[in-house]
């Protein structure tokens, strides 16, 4: 894996946690709009979709860099959509990161061929 691709992975991971709770928050918020008088919604609104379209630019950058199949890059992408999804995304990312390392490191000294 080179650093480009790596840091794409970074960035993903970076970003999928907080727009998942951001993504929770807006949830939480429209509850309380609807039955408070607390109005959180057109601040939380915009702090998740910035941070959604962070996630977007980002999915589609690492999905150039890693030359994933289609069922995993719209795997991620769906993971963007679901409330909890960015904290799965980022475990899975975190996993399939490592895994990377791990082959790399193996093949620049020569232990595995892969």
């Amino acid at each position: 894996m080179d650093i480009k691709t790596a840091s794409a992975l970074r960035r993903l991971r970076l970003v999928s946690v907080p727009e998942a709770v951001s993504f929770l928050l807006l949830i939480v918020c429209s509850v309380l709009k609807r039955t408070t008088d607390f109005n959180a919604v057109p601040v939380m609104g915009m702090i998740h979709g910035l941070l959604f379209v962070l996630y977007v630019l980002f999915w589609l950058d690492a999905w150039n860099r890693t030359k994933w199949d289609a069922k995993t890059g719209i795997l991620y992408f769906v993971l963007s959509v679901l409330p909890t999804g960015g904290f799965f995304a980022d475990r899975k990312l975190k996993r399939e990161t490592e895994a990377a390392l791990i082959a790399s490191r193996a093949r620049r000294e020569g232990v595995v061929n892969a």
